[in-house]
Parts: structure tokens; sequence; C-alpha cells
């Protein structure tokens, strides 16, 4: 219950952050998630001032309105509120008391109805701009037009997140991202050298959240998706060795290195894990350092 009031507020402030940057009343509240959502209301008024142009596909229209509906029904949107009256001195009473609350409680009801109208209304705006300005930039790299929105929306992506673990593999998902641009960038060094320590750093973030939910569960399963990241990351940041220059050899070494490094981690807390060792005390920027198990020692 607290999750969903937790979400509720989130997604009423975000409305009303919405409403501010239309030029609406400035509510003059802040809220611990006005740093996330601010990444939201950034993509939302670029989607204002550059709409894509790509249509939607016609089976994720008719699967979002089957949504909608049903969340409408679910939610009691666009139902009427109705009151019955009683017969009789009890009837009488009853509809003396309704008359002292009639004046309120349809107020309270109708302003409910809205506001899970505007909800609806804007997660449905905000799934179709979604996906389509992701179809329209997933493509982009540094220095196109549409590069500053790919990674916005990356950014509203972490903010939706709903666990760490999701977070974890967004951030793997970005570094790919990142190995794609950088093989796009081949020939401008400083270009190039950028993407990839964008890429190292996703790795990082990513590695770290995996690394952590593993600790604190007991449980490997993150450190299956950190090895099968790189597992793949390495051959593909591998190939970018072949017809490289001297500098550009140099920096994706580097890459490769921190990989490694990965891997080793990942390794050594599955084995603290399988030997039963208390959790971790100490971390750094891969997440928790392990010790080694006793017969290893």
């Amino acid at each position: 219950m607290d999750s969903d009031l937790f979400s509720r507020r989130r997604a009423e402030r975000f409305a009303q952050l919405l409403d501010e940057a239309n030029g609406g009343r400035r509510h003059h509240v802040r809220s611990r998630a006005d740093d996330q959502l601010a990444a939201l209301v950034a993509v939302s008024r670029q989607f204002s001032a550059d709409p894509p142009t790509v249509e939607i596909d016609t089976g994720f229209r008719t699967g979002l309105r089957a949504m909608l509906v049903a969340t409408a029904e679910r939610e009691g949107i666009g139902v009427t509120a109705t009151g019955s009256t009683e017969a009789g001195p009890a009837g009488h009473r009853g509809a003396v008391g309704a008359g002292q609350r009639g004046s309120f409680l349809p107020a309270v009801t109708a302003r409910r109805a809205r506001a899970r109208g505007a909800i609806l209304v804007g997660v449905a705006a905000g799934a179709i701009a979604v996906s389509g300005i992701s179809a329209a930039s997933e493509n982009a790299v540094p220095g196109d037009a549409l590069y500053g929105m790919k990674r916005s929306t990356e950014r509203a992506q972490l903010a939706l997140a709903s666990s760490n673990l999701s977070r974890g593999q967004l951030f793997l998902d970005f570094a790919r991202t990142r190995l794609d641009e950088a093989a796009a960038l081949r020939g401008d060094r400083l270009g190039f050298e950028a993407v990839l320590d964008d890429m190292d750093s996703d790795s990082r973030q990513g590695v770290r959240l995996l690394t952590s939910a593993a600790a604190q569960r007991t449980d490997p399963a993150g450190l299956d998706a950190v090895n099968t990241f790189v597992a793949g990351q390495r051959r593909a940041v591998g190939d970018l060795l072949d017809g490289a220059s001297r500098a550009e050899r140099d920096r994706v070494r580097r890459s490769l290195a921190l990989l490694d490094a990965i891997r080793k981690r990942s390794d050594a807390l599955r084995a603290a894990i399988d030997c039963e060792l208390p959790a971790p005390a100490g971390s750094d920027a891969l997440g928790p350092t392990p010790a080694a198990c006793p017969g290893d020692r």
C-alpha cells in the first residue's frame, strides 16, 4: 500500500510539473522525486517542440486503447456517482445526513476522477511519444540532432525503472548502445574516446547495481546478467581494435581491462555466495568487494 501511495503521489507531482512547464500555476512545493521527474519533464517539452513524425503501429494503438479502457473501468473513471433514498423517518434522517455531505462528496469524487483521468491521459501520451521518439532517435550518434533526445529518453527509462535490478540491466543496455556509437565514430578520436568513457561509466553503474543486489539477496541471478554482458561486450569491444589507430587501440584496451575486472568481481562474488559468506562490508566502483572463501585463503 505504501508503494501504491508513493507511485500515486509521484504521478500527481509529475502532472503538476508538466502544468508548470506549460505555463500553469506554480505550486511552490518540492518533492524528493523532482530531480528524477525533471528529466521526464524535459523530454515532454522536447516532444512538444519537435514532435516525432513516426506513425504509431496499428497493433500498438489497439493494445493501448484496450489497456486504457480496462484501466478506466477499474478506476471508475467516467462513472457518475448515484445515491439512494429511503422511505420513512429513517430515510428522512438519512437524507438529512446525506444533505450535509452531498455538496462535498460529489466534488471530491469528481476531482479524483479528473486527476485519475489526467494521469491516464498522461501515461497514454507518454507511451505514444516515447515509442515514436525512440524509433526516430535510436540510431543517432554524438553530433546528430536527435542525440540529446536519445540520451534524455534513456534517463527517463532509468527514472521509471521499478528496481535496482531493472536499473542495472538498463545501464548495461546503454553500455551496449555506447559501443555501437563508438563503432560509428572510428576516426574521430575525441568523439570515439568520449563515447567509450560513457560506455565504461554505464558498465560500472550497471554492474554495481547488479552485484549489490546479488550480495544483498544472496542470489546470483544478477551475476548471470553481468557475465552474459561481459561475454558479448568483450567480443564486440575487441573488434574495435581492427584497423584502429594507436591512440584508439590504447583506449580500447582500457575498456577491455575494465570488462576483465568486472568478470573477476562477478566470479569472486558468486564464490562468496556459494560458500555462504556474510554480505561484504566494503565496496568500490564495481559494487561489493567479497572476501575469499576459507578454502581459497
